[in-house]
């Protein structure tokens, strides 16, 4: 596979194997850096007392961790599990599987042309990643438009076979979150100043849909599908604004809760 730098970054969410428990933390191996080992302090395991760390985590298990320091000097990543949400644990644990499945993918269209797979990632590979930031995303870039590479000024053998293998093995991306609005009206006609605040938030634009579904009074769900999750973000953090701006301004009372 394309060769990665040899330490991750302070702040990045890094995808890791628990490898041994203890009482005063975790050791783990770092998946996307050739399994590094890192450590977890059991204050960083979860907020609050942690009585029984293996509550939390057992040898075997996947888990996501946020960066909190890295000594190269001396080899140490230090990591915290407690700091990373529900949210960021399902997005990371899905980007990592979309790179690893583009990964094999490449290795198989390199057996395909005759080519090592080693080599075709070091030659091809990290030019694709320094391209379009990952293989997967190289792979719906084709998907999308199969004349990219060519446009990219990328040529070989292999390009015709990258378009052929992207277009059958993925599909447009698309994510969706949603999160509970809670409207309230008491005036005489509120229930038409809460149709009216709710129409202000649903949209539809070229990458997003925003929908609105009725739970039961007072409360509504918002579901945005997005391309990404940082566009799903941003528009459901507009549509709510937007209804609870105009429910408010009508005299009603709103606010939304995010979904974990």
């Amino acid at each position: 596979m394309p060769s990665s730098p040899e330490y991750p970054e302070e702040g990045e969410l890094v995808v890791s194997t628990v490898q041994g428990v203890k009482n005063f933390g975790a050791f783990v191996a770092l998946d996307e850096y050739d399994n590094r080992e890192g450590f977890i302090h059991v204050s960083e395991i979860a907020t609050g007392w942690v009585k029984y760390i293996r509550d939390y985590v057992k040898e075997g298990q996947k888990i996501v961790c946020k960066v909190v320091e890295v000594d190269r000097s001396k080899g140490h990543v230090n990591l915290s599990l407690k700091q990373v949400n529900d949210h960021q644990r399902r997005e990371k644990i899905q980007l990592w599987k979309n790179e690893n499945k583009a990964r094999k993918l490449l290795d198989i269209l390199a057996e395909r042309i005759g080519e090592d797979p080693k080599k075709f990632h070091d030659d091809v590979g990290l030019r694709l990643i320094g391209e379009f930031s990952s293989l997967y995303s190289a792979l719906e870039a084709v998907a999308a438009d199969p004349s990219v590479l060519k446009k990219g000024g990328f040529t070989g053998k292999w390009v015709a076979q990258f378009e052929q293998m992207a277009s059958e093995n993925i599909s447009p991306a698309s994510v969706r979150i949603d999160g509970m609005l809670e409207i309230t009206s008491t005036k005489p006609d509120g229930i038409d100043d809460i149709m009216s605040a709710l129409s202000e938030g649903v949209r539809t634009g070229e990458d997003f849909e925003i929908t609105i579904q009725y739970v039961g009074a007072p409360k509504y769900r918002l579901l945005v599908t997005a391309g990404d999750y940082k566009k799903a973000e941003d528009e459901i953090k507009k549509s709510a604004d937007h209804i609870v701006r105009a429910v408010t301004k009508l005299g009603g009372s709103g606010k939304f809760t995010r979904s974990q």
